[in-house]
């Protein structure tokens, strides 16, 4: 099942929820630029280092993502029948977005694992498929 994520107000700004998350079917979602002038705009927060789009790199939401507590560590990604490891740069907020500091997107879901092409191509997803779908990851 596929859900996308939240819209923004007309106001420009949406509340968020705290993330309340556990380690059953994750979600990955729409392909992350993490180069410059990606979707996030600024670099990502643990290392604030662009990464090419041929390095293996996450974002994940908020709850996952817990205060930094994953940055810079490695997970393993399961879809597709495949794994790929990536190391986590960032986070994808469940809780704050449709600002100028968040690109104007609205929030993250709680489930999401936002990943470089690196990690599409590794997991052998066919490139017209890079929209969304159900994966696992555990730390590595």
């Amino acid at each position: 099942m596929y859900s996308e994520a939240q819209s923004c107000r007309p106001s420009g700004r949406i509340i968020g929820k705290e993330a309340q998350e556990d380690n059953a079917t994750k979600k990955m979602t729409l392909i992350d630029v993490f180069q410059t002038g990606g979707d996030g705009g600024d670099p990502p927060e643990c290392d604030n280092q662009y990464h090419y789009d041929d390095t293996p790199v996450v974002a994940l939401s908020t709850g996952w993502f817990n205060n930094k507590s994953k940055c810079l560590n490695k997970i393993t990604i399961s879809a597709n029948g495949r794994s790929a490891v990536a190391m986590v740069v960032d986070e994808c907020d469940s809780t704050m977005g449709c600002d100028e500091d968040h690109d104007y997107q609205p929030p993250c879901r709680n489930n999401i694992v936002d990943a470089s092409k690196a990690v599409w191509e590794a997991l052998g997803v066919p490139q017209d498929q890079w929209s969304g779908m159900e994966i696992t990851w555990s730390d590595a």
